[in-house]
């Protein structure tokens, strides 16, 4: 945390990204009992990212739909983030370790400051459960035609699910990422 900033002025942020495209998942889905459903699996490569980031805390998020995952695409998508919080607020962004995350090229915001998880741990890292979930109920068993229905589907199914009121704060909290004075 940089100096001068003050603990009550911090929010844990967990941040991440996540592939969706044609090449998607199938995952299990309701049929009639003695009956074996059938869902279709793209074979193209169209596909977007999503940079997103939750703070349980305060039952919040945002993302940005991006076309790759690389350190231009984080800086954008933090340099936009960055925007949304409150003057007097600090992020600390729990986070992975990509290459992306931790390159000496990214410009990271007065406002924000990484906290990086431990490698090979993403079960440590609760947007993780998000990811999960959004794909589930909103973008698995589906064939998306171009580029520009996998933007509208994600946008979609990003506002759908993070619309409804403490969905955040209930799937994404963890007891151990708390501040305590």
């Amino acid at each position: 945390m940089p100096a001068g900033v003050d603990l009550k002025d911090v929010v844990i942020g967990f941040q991440d990204e996540s592939r969706i495209g044609q090449q998607g998942s199938t995952t299990r889905m309701w049929a009639k009992q003695g009956t074996r459903p059938c869902a279709i699996k793209q074979k193209q490569f169209i596909s977007a990212n999503i940079f997103g980031v939750v703070c349980p805390a305060q039952d919040s998020s945002f993302a940005l739909i991006l076309p790759d995952k690389d350190t231009e695409m984080m800086q954008l998508f933090l340099d936009e983030f960055s925007k949304t919080i409150p003057a007097e607020k600090h992020v600390a962004l729990i986070t992975d370790r990509a290459g992306w995350h931790i390159t000496q090229y990214l410009k990271t915001p007065k406002n924000i400051s990484f906290v990086f998880l431990p490698p090979y741990s993403p079960e440590l890292n609760s947007i993780e459960q998000l990811w999960q979930q959004l794909k589930q109920k909103y973008l698995s068993n589906r064939c998306f035609k171009n580029y520009k229905e996998i933007l509208s589907s994600v946008s979609s199914a990003w506002k759908a699910f993070t619309s409804v009121s403490g969905t955040i704060e209930s799937l994404c909290s963890r007891s151990w990422a708390t501040l305590v004075d």
